[in-house]
């Protein structure tokens, strides 16, 4: 039987990382792409040198972590890092099967005669396809030390638990999330167009230029906008249902989370997600989802913690009208942690499409994953009444504000509306300013003693976004009722 020779493993090599010889670029497509917000956080921790960890940057399919490893190399070279000091791996190349990485990155050393104390980076891309990865990761992390290891991975779910587990001291977890709404708009270069500064500097509401254009855009966004590549192909817009549930839900369902976790029913999970995406945004109950997606409550649990962990899904706790948590809690909310997953199931929302109010509250759930603020979040619901968004107080489990989210105007006629916000505030002598998010009308209610701010939901969304990426770039978190 032929085997795979030396020779033709350094040459894959060679073509892997063209760098090596081509004046010390990457491709000019790629070069060209535009930049995550996320990509200056995480090239700090590439350039980190004062700790001997590896960084393992994880997320869903499809976000963009490859051109992030591609943008990373690129600077590593402005900053005048030698280019046969930069070693570039994707690991599900078959060449490579059967590999060790220490064999790969031996190779490595043998063809430009790199010594063990010299400042080389090495970056593994899907590592998730190598077996046991993240022992043979630990080992080079403590056998090198000089060199920065850094590896991707589109199995969020394996990759965290492996990480935490056998990596303790010597991984740094860095997840990539779906795009923002801000993103989307900063990467169809329409961001300045539509939206004008912040003008209110105790709401920090960026406002639109073009409510109607805006609004457009972000319709655009719930269908697709969370995936860089479906933003810049026509195709994969007019056929989301092939490209995102084919080679993102599908590949996850069907490949990623059974291997992981020893799942033999496919079927009955993939029925179960597909009830969730439906639902995202609704409340469920575990005695009503066990019945509509077939599947015994028990299993139900652990499958819809494999899909959290997956990144999936987004599950949100209840409170009562008094802010307490109910102690036997059957029941709480579903969001998807890309709204643009939905449409690819279910086809195409569109502005007067029944379901985009619960799409809608998905999309400003989405924007709230990029932040840990989301831990703080929950959702009140009583027998006559409901809020949509509740942030806790951390340490004083209190609340700290709350936002209706409405996809409509009809507020500014009908304050009726605004009563459950009301009830809720009062029932915990809340005073700051509660948001309801509308359609197209901006400004501020009085109703009922409280002083109501108005704001369109692509509007919100933005502007949410927009603050949470501004804040992580300064490795800070904010905490915000924007």
């Amino acid at each position: 039987m032929l085997q795979v020779s030396k020779s033709e493993v350094i040459n894959r090599l060679k073509f892997d990382n063209p760098w090596w010889e081509n004046k010390g670029d990457i491709e000019n497509k790629i070069k060209n792409y535009p930049r995550r917000h996320y990509f200056q956080p995480f090239m700090t921790l590439v350039t980190d040198a004062s700790v001997n960890r590896a960084v393992i940057l994880m997320g869903p399919r499809r976000v963009g972590k490859t051109v992030m490893v591609y943008h990373a190399i690129q600077s590593l070279i402005s900053l005048n890092i030698p280019a046969n000091n930069i070693l570039y791996l994707s690991l599900e190349t078959p060449l490579y099967t059967g590999l060790s990485l220490e064999k790969l990155l031996n190779l490595f050393q043998e063809i430009f005669d790199h010594k063990r104390d010299e400042r080389v980076y090495i970056f593994f891309d899907e590592i998730q396809y190598l077996r046991d990865w993240e022992i043979h990761l630990k080992s080079l992390v403590d056998s090198f030390s000089d060199y920065k290891f850094v590896a991707t991975g589109s199995a969020a779910a394996a990759l965290r638990l492996k990480s935490k587990e056998s990596g303790a001291g010597r991984f740094t977890d860095f997840l990539l999330p779906p795009l923002t709404f801000a993103e989307y708009l900063q990467f169809i270069d329409r961001d300045t167009e539509l939206l004008a500064e912040k003008d209110d500097k105790d709401i920090d509401i960026y406002q639109s230029k073009n409510i109607k254009e805006l609004n457009k855009e972000f319709i655009n966004y719930l269908n697709y906008g969370g995936y860089p590549e479906a933003v810049f192909s026509k195709l994969i817009q007019k056929e989301s249902s092939r490209y995102i549930k084919s080679d993102i839900i599908d590949k996850v369902l069907l490949r990623d989370l059974p291997s992981l976790y020893g799942i033999t029913d496919i079927q009955e999970l993939n029925r179960l997600f597909t009830t969730l995406a439906y639902n995202s945004g609704n409340e469920i109950s575990l005695e009503a989802l066990s019945k509509s997606a077939g599947v015994a409550k028990n299993t139900l649990k652990r499958y819809l913690e494999y899909l959290e962990a997956a990144f999936l899904i987004k599950r949100v706790d209840r409170i009562d009208q008094g802010a307490r948590r109910l102690k036997r809690a059957t029941s709480f909310k579903i969001y998807l942690t890309n709204p643009s997953m939905r449409a690819a199931l279910f086809g195409n929302i569109e502005d007067e499409s029944e379901h985009i109010g619960s799409l809608t509250e998905t999309a400003i759930f989405s924007q709230w994953l990029h932040s840990n603020v989301i831990e703080n979040l929950y959702y009140a619901r009583w027998d006559k009444g409901e809020v949509d968004i509740v942030c806790m107080g951390r340490e004083s489990q209190k609340p700290l504000w709350i936002v209706e989210v409405k996809w409509s105007d009809r507020v500014v006629s009908d304050h009726s509306l605004m009563n459950n916000c009301v009830n809720f505030m009062t029932a915990n002598s809340l005073h700051t300013s509660p948001i309801l998010t509308t359609k197209t009308h901006r400004g501020k209610i009085e109703y009922r003693g409280i002083n109501f701010r108005l704001v369109p939901n692509s509007e919100y969304a933005y502007t949410l976004a927009k603050n949470i990426l501004e804040y992580k770039n300064l490795t800070k978190q904010p905490v915000m009722n924007t």
